[in-house]
């Protein structure tokens, strides 16, 4: 990733660190654990991630990330007080969403929170021009889906949840939701 990469991946993961609760945290999409080493400066927390750019899994004291996607590689039975999807529904089919929405539901403790963070559709043309002149890496661009990002708060909320946070950051170019398991 290139410097710009990261202080965007950072914003992302600032906004959400403000919205966890509790400590034990599934961070789809993790990366390379950047979230969990974040949150481990200031609070105890532990967890899994999972990402397609893992190789393998990574055994770490306080997590464990493993190589794939979400659902299809993720065998696990623990619940967890929070789901964060940073960067990460612009990528999965809306249809996919639906049925993962319900997935979260049973992976949370009461009052758990689905911490969501998807950039608007403007984005996709500014990102294309700093790609353009190599400025980013841009990962997995060529993946995102076209959606009206509405339908994510109606897809949550259909499937047991609260929306409790709506925030627009970054100039307004991402946003943040969190949603509350009822």
């Amino acid at each position: 990733m290139k410097k710009i990469d990261y202080i965007l991946q950072n914003e992302r993961i600032r906004q959400a660190k403000k919205c966890i609760v509790g400590n034990s945290i599934l961070d789809i999409g993790c990366h390379h654990g950047e979230l969990f080493e974040s949150l481990l400066k200031t609070r105890k927390i532990t967890g899994d991630g999972i990402d397609d750019v893992i190789k393998a899994v990574v055994l770490k004291e306080n997590y464990t990330l493993y190589p794939g996607y979400f659902p299809q590689d993720f065998k696990s039975n623990k619940t967890y007080d929070a789901i964060t999807l940073l960067a990460v529904l612009e990528h999965i089919p809306i249809e996919k969403t639906k049925e993962n929405a319900a997935l979260f539901y049973k992976l949370l403790n009461d009052k758990g929170r689905v911490i969501v963070t998807i950039p608007s559709k403007k984005v996709d043309a500014i990102l294309s021009i700093l790609l353009f002149f190599k400025l980013i890496d841009g990962m997995d661009l060529e993946h995102h889906q076209d959606f009206d990002r509405e339908n994510i708060k109606e897809i949550f909320i259909n499937n047991g949840f609260n929306l409790i946070k709506e925030k627009r950051f970054e100039l307004g170019l991402n946003i943040l939701y969190v949603f509350e398991k009822k």
